[in-house]
């Protein structure tokens, strides 16, 4: 698979609950089957997980992008929605701007940017108040490590 890229688009609707998760499970089946590493794909789930429910949480609608590249796996989710005002301060764990219902229903804790920032090699987030945001990851894989040694 040198020099390929593989590349994946899926849409999320958001407060679409009942399929909340899919998108994230869709990735790490197709890492799986891929043959990649246990501990990246879970990394690469955590991550792509918290990204998509950060959409279903707080936005009308998103994408998320997934690209296998020859030395990482790249992870871009934009989305439409409210922005997120004060970036350094969505990254604190505990930090939740999710209303009441979504708290009630076990989601919305605070922890989805820091756990992402946790799983991810390089984490880029740029949002705009009202408009929406996007969070950019990335993830190098032990695969291309291993065959650049």
């Amino acid at each position: 698979m040198e020099g390929k890229v593989l590349e994946w688009d899926y849409e999320i609707e958001g407060k679409d609950f009942r399929n909340a998760g899919k998108v994230s499970s869709k990735v790490k089946e197709i890492l799986k089957e891929l043959g990649f590493d246990p501990d990246f794909v879970r990394r690469v789930a955590i991550a792509s997980y918290e990204a998509e429910m950060n959409v279903v949480c707080h936005a009308e609608k998103g994408a998320l992008h997934f690209a296998i590249l020859p030395a990482a796996l790249r992870i871009v989710v934009k989305d439409k929605g409210p922005g997120i005002p004060d970036i350094e301060l969505a990254m604190q764990e505990g930090y939740s701007t999710a209303p009441l219902e979504i708290r009630e229903m076990g989601f919305g804790a605070g922890m989805g940017l820091p756990n992402i920032k946790k799983n991810t090699d390089e984490l880029n987030i740029v949002s705009t108040v009202g408009q929406g945001t996007m969070v950019e990851m990335v993830i190098r894989s032990p695969l291309s490590r291993e065959g650049s040694e």
